[in-house]
């Protein structure tokens, strides 16, 4: 994130406080993102680095072999914080990115729920499928993986 993005923002969550009105920038910067999978799938922690060429898609495979199936949420702000904490890219560069992927044939990108709900019932349903949601929308049905600050 720029500086100047990242003062934009900060001012907007300052704003929000001071009126004592939750802005969406400052829910979304709250939340914790966590990587999830179907509780009692077969895998039951990933690794930052392994999490990161997931979802580059460098890789689709876990280390043990098992192909998987990556979910991704609706453009927003969840989904651009996810890939800044996980990546190091913003949104533009993750656009990018995905745009030469493609476009050269590497790699597509991760299924794209149109919700966080969708998103979960399809982490629950789809064999092997793995996906991040904000922590307060994860049910008894998923297990974490890994904790993104």
């Amino acid at each position: 994130m720029s500086r100047s993005s990242l003062y934009v923002v900060r001012l907007i969550v300052l704003l929000g406080t001071l009126a004592g009105v939750p802005s969406s920038a400052s829910v979304a910067l709250a939340a914790e993102i966590q990587i999830v999978a179907a509780r009692g799938g077969s895998v039951s922690a990933l690794s930052t680095e392994e999490a990161e060429q997931l979802f580059l898609g460098r890789r689709s495979t876990l280390n043990s072999g098992e192909r998987v199936t990556l979910i991704d949420l609706p453009a927003g702000s969840v989904r651009d914080r996810f890939y800044l904490l996980l990546t190091g890219k913003n949104p533009i560069q993750t656009r990018a990115y995905w745009s030469r992927q493609v476009f050269t044939g590497r790699a597509l990108p991760p299924r794209e729920a149109a919700s966080d709900q969708q998103a979960r019932d399809w982490l629950v349903t789809t064999p092997g499928a793995i996906g991040y949601l904000p922590a307060d929308v994860i049910d008894t049905r998923l297990q974490v993986l890994l904790r993104l600050p």
